[in-house]
C-alpha cells in the first residue's frame, strides 16, 4: 500500500484547469479512501467505544443450549477485533443437535462438564509428574 498520511487533501471539484488555477483554500485535511480498504484499518484508526443495548449471551452445554438476557454493554474500542452482522432469520433456527433448555439447567450441566475437565487435568498432571515432568504453574489460574 502507498504512504498515505492525515495531511493529503482531497483532489478539487470539478478536476478541471480552472480549479487548477485558483488558489487553493484552507481545506479541511481529509483522509483518502485508500485508508478504509479493510476493517482492520478502520478500527485501528479510530478508536470507538461501541454501546451493545438488548444483548443476549448464548450458552451452550453438552446438547441443550440457552439464551440469558443480559442488557447493555460497554466495549471499549481497543478490544473490538472484528464486527459483523449477524442474520437473525438464521440466528432463530435452533442449531441441528441442540435443544433449547432452561438456564438453569444448561448453567447445572456447564458445571458437571468444568468438573469433569478438572478432575481429567488432575490425573493428567499428576501422571506427568510421575514421568518427571514438572507442572508448577502450568497454565493454571492461581487466584
Amino acid at each position: 500500500m502507498e504512504d498515505l498520511v492525515l495531511h493529503d487533501t482531497a483532489p478539487p471539484a470539478g478536476g478541471g484547469q480552472n480549479a487548477q488555477a485558483q488558489p487553493m483554500a484552507q481545506q479541511t485535511p481529509q483522509l483518502p479512501p485508500q485508508m478504509f480498504t479493510t476493517a482492520a484499518q478502520l478500527l485501528d484508526l479510530t478508536d470507538t467505544n461501541l454501546v451493545l443495548q438488548d444483548t443476549v449471551e448464548r450458552i451452550f452445554a453438552q446438547e441443550v443450549f440457552a439464551d440469558v438476557p443480559r442488557g447493555v454493554f460497554l466495549v471499549r474500542g481497543e478490544n473490538v477485533l472484528l464486527l459483523g452482522e449477524i442474520d437473525l432469520d438464521k440466528d432463530d433456527d435452533i442449531p441441528e443437535p441442540f435443544e433449547r433448555a432452561s438456564p438453569e439447567r444448561v448453567y447445572a450441566l456447564q458445571k458437571e462438564e468444568q468438573a469433569r475437565q478438572r478432575r481429567r487435568d488432575k490425573t493428567r498432571q499428576s501422571r506427568l509428574q510421575a514421568l518427571g515432568f514438572d507442572m508448577e504453574n502450568s497454565g493454571e489460574v492461581l487466584l
